[in-house]
Parts: structure tokens; sequence; C-alpha cells
């Protein structure tokens, strides 16, 4: 007998804001790609599978480094929508390129306009909403990168949300910006007195791993769709680009790339909270 499907599906806009490496998008696509396939596996996991349908924006307007692509304004973004997953990227943040500032007004503009929306963010996705939020991005003051696979500590917030007792999740991270402040309304007027934004998981390297209001956002600094291939190639891009300066730490990142991690379940997590299952989280 088939499960049945439930009724109502989650409409998804993804701002993807940069290009994998170029054996990545020739096997699996853009990162939206990734992404998309990976929610799709959380629908189906969801009691009852729940239908995801997608929408794509590249945001990135980088002509000189090709890439071609814009922000959006609010009237673009369909009425049916009710939840943006922004990807990670190569870029600062922290930056003032003229698209991420453009990137935060828009998120900000979302914010104030559209109160069902539900915001959430990978990697430079979890930093770019903290900095619409008010909260401060920048390097790890030592410039050490988080790198490959990667146990977190949950806080009690955090197993709420992954429905666990295990105080450990793991994810392949790919930084070394973080976010260093947790949005309130001391940070910014999106937030009232009552918006409670808390931090679901903190490692020794980043101490805010994700960041959850209920119905309105929840981010995550690791990266739910990285498998052991990109993890390899994402490194190597990093190290040849010269960001990742110190071979040794590169090498011992990707000997690690292997290890199981639980993108599967923070991507299902996610997709509970898209869906609205969240309201009863305490």
């Amino acid at each position: 007998m088939a499960t049945q499907q439930s009724e109502d599906p989650v409409r998804m806009l993804v701002l993807e804001t940069d290009s994998p490496h170029p054996d990545i998008r020739d096997e699996k696509g853009g990162y939206s790609d990734i992404l998309n396939a990976l929610f799709q596996d959380a629908g189906k996991e969801h009691d009852p599978p729940l239908k995801i349908e997608t929408e794509v924006h590249y945001v990135v307007d980088d002509p000189e480094n090709g890439h071609h692509g814009h922000v959006p304004q609010v009237s673009d973004v369909d009425p049916s929508i009710n939840a943006i997953l922004i990807t990670g990227s190569m870029y600062d943040a922290h930056g003032d390129d003229p698209w991420i500032q453009q990137l935060l007004q828009l998120l900000r503009d979302l914010w104030i306009e559209r109160k069902d929306m539900k915001f959430s963010g990978v990697c430079f996705g979890h930093q770019i909403l903290s900095r619409a939020l008010g909260a401060k991005v920048e390097p790890e003051p030592s410039g050490r990168w988080e790198l490959s696979h990667t146990e977190m500590d949950l806080t009690t917030m955090g197993q709420r949300l992954f429905q666990t007792k295990d105080k450990k999740l793991s994810l392949h991270q790919m930084h070394q910006d973080q976010v260093t402040i947790v949005p309130s309304a001391s940070t910014t007027d999106l937030l009232s007195e009552d918006d409670k934004v808390e931090n679901w998981a903190s490692t020794e390297h980043t101490k805010i791993q994700g960041l959850y209001l209920r119905e309105r956002l929840f981010t995550s600094q690791g990266h739910l769709g990285f498998d052991e291939d990109m993890v390899h190639l994402e490194i190597e891009m990093r190290v040849e680009s010269g960001g990742i300066k110190d071979k040794d730490v590169a090498e011992k990142a990707k000997d690690t790339a292997h290890l199981r991690h639980d993108g599967l379940v923070v991507a299902g997590a996610i997709l509970r909270f898209f869906h609205g299952d969240d309201r009863d989280i305490p």
C-alpha cells in the first residue's frame, strides 16, 4: 500500500550564492541541485512524506569572475513561496560587494513584509542571515579554518530540534569566517524583545554553529549536502586559490572526509521547520 503524501507541499526559494568545483557541477549540478536532492530525500522520510517544490535564483553579480546573476526584488518572490534557503559561497558574508549589499536588503525587506516567510542558510547563508539581523561576521582571529568532518556539541535546543538525546552531531565544515554574536533586539530592530534567537551547537573553533528562532529562522554553519568527493575538491580549490595556506591542515582534513555525517538529519529538521512542525518545540 502506497504511503500517502502530505497535501501541503513545501515551496522553497533557493538563493544560490556561488558555483561549486567544476567536477562537482558536472556530476551533481550546482549547489541548489545538491541541496534540492538532499531535501527531496528528507521529504521522503517525513511522516507523512512531503513534496518539495524548488525555485532557484542565482544572485551573484560578479562578471569579472564569471558570475552573471542578480538579486531579485521582494515583488519577484512568488507569494506561494514561504521558505528561503541560501547556499554556501566562497565570497565573504562580511564583504561589501554590491550584490551582497543587495542581498542583505532583500532579506531585511522580506523579513518585514513577509511575516509568513521562514529563512534558512548554510555556511555563507547562515552568516549572511545573521548579518542581516545585526550579528557580527568575521574571520577566526588566528586565521584558522574549520574543515571537513567535525563533531559539534549540541545545546538543549539542538537536541530538541534534531529529536535526539545525543550530545553530538557531525557535519562537514568549510569555513574560516564565523558568526560571533547571536542576533537579538539589541543588534537589530527586526527582532523584538520577545524574539529569542538560540544557538543550537558549538565547536572549539566556532561557538555559534547554527541559529534558531521559532517559525522564522533555522541556519547551519556546517554543510548538509557535502560528501567525501566534494570535501576533497572544495579543499583543493581553496588551497589552489591561496585561501587555505597550510597544506598539512588541508591534507589532514581530507583524511576525515569519508566519515559519516548527519546532513540528512539536519535537512530533515530544517524541512520540519519549513513545514511548520516546530510550533510545539518549547
